[in-house]
């Protein structure tokens, strides 16, 4: 029997499906902990399931490339591990992704109390304004090395670089905005919910034609 056979044996699928099984169950449970606590709260119903399609449509596109991670490391490791491993982690390197869950349970009821505190200071803000901020140096890096690596080419300022990833860029921008534009003037407000997903694939889908007309 070799290794792979072992590897893709009934016990380690009994195994790791039932290790997956309980984190859905989990996933379950807070959201409907969530939902009971937003009405709780006085939530707008109507803006917390737009939340929770948001967030449904956005986790798929996340969820090709760990079903292609699977496939890929399915060979040498078999199917249940890196089903395990990309299921409950989602991700193939889990040193740089586990700090976020770490250092939560030490530090974010401090930071929420200091963010609560600031924002009601300065009026209600604070939050909204860093993941702006974020949110726009996140793209001025990557803007920034598309354009470098379009402009150095294969010399100083040659211009003659790969220009795939702006155009990918300017395409999921235009389709982003065509999105607000029905979102805000056509009121309908239904598709912001499919906003970043729809954006995402419609870029991918741009790189692949790109390549193709390249080639």
């Amino acid at each position: 029997m070799t290794i792979l056979t072992q590897l893709n044996a009934p016990p380690i699928y009994l195994i790791c499906g039932g290790i997956i099984a309980f984190v859905a169950i989990l996933c379950v449970i807070f959201l409907i902990r969530a939902w009971r606590a937003g009405i709780a709260l006085g939530m707008d119903k109507t803006k917390m399931k737009r939340a929770i399609t948001a967030s449904a449509t956005f986790s798929l596109l996340p969820s090709v490339g760990i079903l292609l991670g699977v496939i890929a490391l399915s060979g040498s490791l078999g199917i249940p591990w890196p089903w395990l491993r990309l299921s409950v982690i989602g991700a193939l390197m889990s040193i740089c992704i586990m700090w976020g869950m770490v250092l939560s349970i030490f530090f974010n009821k401090k930071y929420t109390q200091k963010l609560t505190v600031k924002e009601n200071k300065a009026g209600g803000g604070f939050g909204d304004v860093a993941m702006t901020a974020m949110f726009i140096g996140l793209v001025s890096a990557y803007m920034g090395s598309y354009i470098g690596g379009f402009v150095s080419g294969n010399g100083l300022f040659t211009f003659s670089g790969d220009w795939t990833p702006i155009a990918v860029a300017a395409v999921s921008a235009l389709v982003m905005a065509g999105f607000v534009y029905l979102a805000e003037q056509k009121k309908k407000a239904w598709v912001e919910s499919f906003s970043v997903a729809g954006s995402m694939i419609v870029g991918m889908a741009a790189a692949v034609v790109i390549g193709l007309l390249v080639k």
